[in-house]
């Protein structure tokens, strides 16, 4: 077999007097990230005419600049890689797909012609381990989900051991592997033999809404003038937004997990809503009723019949206060300390002139009291 020499070079026949490269094997093909140890057999003849043949320098290569083979350990995209061995070896450290090419070896010797490359070479081919993960099922102890871990370099049904979080070996199989995993945990494989893993996956499944929970800030009743905050929680990826609500308005009331009263009103009194949203969907809280107890205010009297108050009739005084809770009532009149009636209501029969004064409701619940006057004179005869 012929084999052409790079030009200015002899040409020798392949195994014929004595001149020859091999390559045990002459296909290769490495993970990405490892150590390629590229193998050859070389032979010369012993003598040239008067002149005894000795190799002077071994190369190996996959470029040529103007015609002539870049050693490997010229060339940059190799820096600090390459490590010749004795014979004719080489190895290529932290190998990369760009490495993947043909590799020949050429020796040199002191004959003006002694100067070999062998044909066809070493045939690198570079195939990073992948995970790819199949599918994945939300599950309330974790996210379950199914991988593969692979490399052309390998058979099928090589072993792989998978890594979670970087440290945690979780089991040595062939592909494919299930396994439960937390939220954000990372995980990556490795075949065994192999020190190179594949790139890290995060278990970054995508999710809408749980259903909200709503979570308050106050241990018994909501007191007016306390602060209150109320906290919206919901398991979402990616995480959720949140907008506040309140029953029978149409705006909302403020964006953001937290709605916090620095001072509750009694107005603030009714039922809020959390909306939780993502991307994917929204869900809406049940009603979280906030109930704001409060001291009664100033109490309205009334009078029945109204108008001018005669002599000889029947008169009800009548007492309402805003309060929660309901406020109890009870009737004073001035100067005298025994209460006229406990009620909303004071009723006087036959009103006579005895009757006039000063009178006073005092509405009271387990938050305070408050109390207006009514004064009864000018009664008029029938």
């Amino acid at each position: 077999l012929l084999i052409n020499i790079l030009p200015g070079l002899c040409i020798f026949v392949l195994g014929q007097n004595g001149w020859s490269v091999t390559y045990p094997p002459s296909q290769i093909c490495a993970i990405k990230g490892s150590t390629v140890d590229l193998q050859c057999n070389y032979t010369h003849p012993d003598r040239e005419g008067d002149t005894v043949i000795e190799v002077t320098n071994r190369i190996w290569f996959t470029k040529e600049q103007l015609a002539a083979p870049v050693d490997l350990k010229a060339d940059p995209d190799y820096a600090g890689r390459i490590e010749y061995k004795n014979g004719c070896a080489v190895a290529i450290r932290d190998v990369r797909e760009s490495d993947a090419a043909v590799y020949k070896f050429r020796f040199i010797t002191n004959h003006p012609s002694g100067k070999y490359t062998g044909s066809p070479g070493v045939t690198l081919s570079v195939s990073a381990v992948e995970l790819q993960v199949v599918k994945w099922e939300r599950r309330p102890s974790g996210t379950l989900a199914e991988m593969t871990c692979k490399s052309k370099c390998l058979p099928d049904r090589h072993p792989y051991i998978w890594i979670k979080n970087g440290q945690n070996v979780l089991t040595q199989t062939s592909s494919p592997f299930s396994h439960t995993f937390s939220f954000a945990d990372r995980v990556s494989c490795a075949a065994a033999g192999h020190r190179q893993t594949s790139k890290v996956v995060f278990i970054d499944v995508k999710y809408p809404p749980s259903f909200p929970v709503v979570s308050h800030s106050f241990p018994g009743e909501v007191v007016e003038g306390n602060s209150v905050t109320l906290t919206c929680s919901a398991d979402a990826n990616p995480g959720a937004n949140y907008t506040w609500h309140k029953e029978h308005e149409a705006n909302p009331l403020s964006k953001g997990p937290k709605l916090v009263f620095k001072s509750v009103q009694s107005s603030d009194s009714g039922k809020y809503f959390c909306m939780a949203e993502n991307v994917l969907n929204r869900t809406t809280s049940d009603g979280f009723l906030i109930d704001v107890e409060y001291a009664p205010k100033l109490p309205l009297v009334s009078l029945s019949p109204s108008g001018e108050v005669m002599e000889g009739i029947s008169l009800t005084l009548s007492c309402i206060s805003d309060s929660n809770p309901a406020a109890n009532y009870t009737w004073f009149k001035e100067n005298e300390k025994t209460p006229q009636s406990s009620g909303q209501n004071l009723t006087i029969t036959n009103i006579g002139r005895q009757h006039s004064g000063l009178y006073y409701c005092e509405a009271h619940n387990s938050r305070g009291s408050h109390k207006s006057p009514v004064k009864l004179d000018s009664l008029h005869q029938i």
